[in-house]
């Protein structure tokens, strides 16, 4: 079968051209409603105000077009059925995502095979007991959309709070199944979205966080007002007694609660601010008033505890995060203890596990476990299988023993447990790879941006690839929120390294790997510094001879779809084809939408004066200039994304179709799907042979044949 034609013509030369001049793609007609809002006393025409409504007949007539357009230009590519082979064997490998430590219970997130979604199972009495199912989300529903979106066992494990939703909304109603009949309890509780629960240490009950119902609040606001209340089994939840009410707060604040590890303690926490919160503290026994323990101090703190004793972990004085203990009600941090002080790395996370702490510490984008004494002494580093990303410590403080997830570019998503006795590590169970880990190779390389900021990237690629200048490469980056990109397994880039490519993770600033100044210095005014970043990291692999800008993609989601936008737009020289995925592109309107107010701290709001001038001055949507050449992009967004609205890739597509040369311009909304959380394993195949079809394709290669 022949080769689509857009896939075959040669990269052309960006600049500014009429673009009438540009090979024209035979789009589906777009109606021009041009709206004009005046921000600040500049007037801001948006053409495709009308593509907002997705629930519009219109609207959605309009996506189906696009939808098919996008399918049949997809489906010309030649190699699509070996790209889905070989994602079949590679989806198909056992992995293990989250463990937890309840009592005698070690319950593990595990799916294996083709499953659609991953299994909640529970290992009774000890880690090596034969593993039984306790939740299975693959029973919600036959086509797998309905997914389980969180869950909180009891203090023995013996029941377990969750939360079920469909379609990817994440709108989660809250169950409580019982393990040893198997079955849900009568307790349903809706407006449960990502829900946080603190059981009461009899099992019988729990705090938790929930939304308002509508009607109960102004339209629109049903996502923020987030109430702490107590539940008792049993009880009518629309009873249930408000425990924390946040008086004075603003509608947006974040609530959650949480138990520590020896149970006796239930921790609030509270923001507003993706750089701080507050935590108080009370006794999990009775009704007792929460007591400040790090209240209105500019830095993140969270706690646990041990031995009647509280463990905080804070980023207050310490950018990269230290270990200090403190009583409830203490004034601040003149009345803390350091046990643990910063770290040359940043401090990501610790749990209390046979009487020791366990930190989980960051240093250089890599992960590292250390052990210390509760009185803060060095014991011993685990020697963990690779580089790579360790998160979701757990253990029991009374135990020997503590578990945690690894991954890394060859290493799929394991959990694995250390014996404190034996000074062992290993994994939960063994498994089968479709490949040898051994054929693959990363290393750290570190990029000047634009201010003398050294930025490192991971480089990544089969073990004795030709780096000879002319290698499709996919630079990948995210940016923000105080997120650190890590060394992971991503099933979908194997075949692209398999057929030649290179494949990149840039550690941009407004992410955590290098604590709290690194995020300070991608947010808010400074977020150019992120694009910067990227670029960065983009000139460093065309001057290494690595690729060229005719072979190089820009790739992010959600933060990182707005990276994408902004790349497009502002470096459209750099880039040969993009990948937009669920992405923030309006950045004007953003906060009118869904959640997104929850976001002004980090992006700022249009609302404010000084803001928009900085946000007015990256928005991609507003910075789409007629006429010059932009890179073949494909847009994705979910139908159901209860975080970012499908509004900002249909009217960025709209847009760069009717004002943009180059391209082709594709758009691909998903039905039944939202941000990516809980999508099953179907959808996840069929994304990325869309995803790595369309990038392959634009740069020539075939698929990597299906490997034995």
């Amino acid at each position: 079968m022949a080769r689509l034609l857009p896939f075959l013509i040669p990269p052309m030369i960006v600049g500014v051209a009429r673009a009438e001049e540009a090979p024209r793609y035979a789009y589906p007609p777009t109606p021009v409603q041009a709206v004009t809002d005046t921000l600040h006393g500049e007037a801001i025409v948006d053409p495709y105000r009308w593509l907002e409504k997705g629930d519009d007949p219109a609207v959605e007539a309009w996506t189906d077009s696009q939808n098919a357009f996008t399918a049949k230009t997809l489906a010309e590519w030649p190699g699509r059925a070996a790209l889905t082979a070989r994602y079949d064997k590679l989806y198909a490998i056992t992995t293990a995502v989250t463990v937890g430590v309840y009592g005698k219970r070690v319950f593990v997130e595990r799916k294996d095979g083709l499953q659609n979604q991953p299994v909640y199972e529970v290992h009774e009495g000890s880690w090596d007991a034969p593993a039984k199912v306790a939740i299975d989300p693959n029973t919600f529903r036959a086509d797998g959309t309905a997914a389980l979106d969180w869950k909180y066992p009891s203090p023995d494990g013996s029941r377990i709070a969750y939360g079920k939703s469909e379609a990817g909304s994440e709108h989660s109603t809250l169950y409580v199944r019982d393990l040893k009949s198997g079955k849900d309890l009568s307790d349903v509780i809706p407006n449960t979205q990502y829900a946080s629960v603190a059981w009461d240490p009899d099992g019988r009950g729990f705090t938790y966080s929930r939304h308002p119902e509508k009607g109960d609040v102004p339209a629109g606001e049903e996502v923020f007002h987030e109430t702490i209340h107590h539940h008792r089994l049993g009880d009518d939840w629309k009873s249930d007694p408000m425990v924390w009410a946040g008086e004075g707060a603003p509608i947006q604040e974040v609530r959650q609660v949480y138990g520590s590890s020896d149970h006796a303690w239930l921790f609030l926490a509270t923001t507003t601010d993706w750089a701080k919160n507050d935590l108080y503290v009370r006794s999990s026994e009775g009704e007792g008033k929460f007591l400040r323990v790090a209240v209105g101090l500019d830095g993140q703190t969270s706690g646990d505890a041990a031995h009647d004793e509280l463990y905080l972990l804070t980023n207050v004085g310490a950018p990269r995060y230290h270990l200090v203990k403190a009583t409830p009600g203490a004034r601040g941090p003149q009345d803390w203890q350091v046990v643990i002080p910063e770290q040359k790395g940043v401090i990501q996370a610790f749990v209390i596990a046979g009487d020791r702490l366990v930190l989980q510490v960051l240093e250089n984008a890599t992960s590292q476990v250390r052990i210390f004494g509760l009185d803060g002494t060095p014991q011993k580093d685990v020697v963990l299988p690779a580089l790579g990303t360790v998160d979701g410590l757990a253990g029991d403080p009374a135990g020997k023993e503590f578990f945690f997830r690894f991954a890394s570019f060859a290493f799929p998503s394991m959990i694995y447990r250390y014996d404190m006795t034996k000074g062992t590590l290993e994994p939960i169970a063994k498994r089968t790879l479709p490949f040898d880990p051994a054929h693959y190779e990363s290393k750290q390389v570190w990029a000047t941006s634009k201010d003398g900021t050294q930025v490192p990237m991971f480089v990544v690629h089969r073990k004795g690839l030709e780096l000879d200048g002319k290698r499709p490469t996919i630079l990948y980056g995210y940016g923000g929120f105080d997120v650190s990109d890590t060394p992971e397994y991503r099933a979908a880039i194997m075949p692209w390294l398999d057929a030649g490519g290179v494949w990149c993770d840039a550690n941009l600033r407004g992410g955590g790997e290098f604590g709290r100044a690194w995020h300070d210095a991608g947010r808010l005014d400074k977020k150019q510094n992120v694009f910067d970043d990227y670029y960065a990291c983009a000139e460093w692999l065309i001057a290494n001879k690595v690729t060229t800008p005719a072979k190089l993609a820009s790739n992010g989601g959600s933060n990182g779809g707005l990276l994408v936008g902004a790349a497009i737009t502002q470096r459209p020289d750099l880039w040969g084809a993009a990948v937009c995925e669920v992405p923030l592109l309006d950045m004007l309107r953003y906060q009118d939408f869904s959640i997104a107010r929850y976001w002004v701290p980090e992006y700022g709001s249009s609302e404010d004066p000084a803001q928009f001038k900085f946000l007015r001055a990256y928005s991609p949507y507003h910075n789409v200039k007629p006429g010059v050449t932009y890179p073949p992009t494909l847009f994705t967004a979910g139908a159901a994304d209860a975080r970012v609205d499908a509004l900002h890739a249909r009217k960025m597509c709209a847009l760069l179709q009717a004002e943009g040369a180059g391209g082709p311009f594709l758009l691909r909304v998903e039905d039944r799907a939202g941000h990516g959380q809980g999508k099953p394993t179907s959808k996840r195949i069929a994304a990325s042979v869309d995803l790595y079809g369309f990038l392959m394709g634009r740069f020539g290669m075939q698929a990597a044949p299906v490997l034995p």
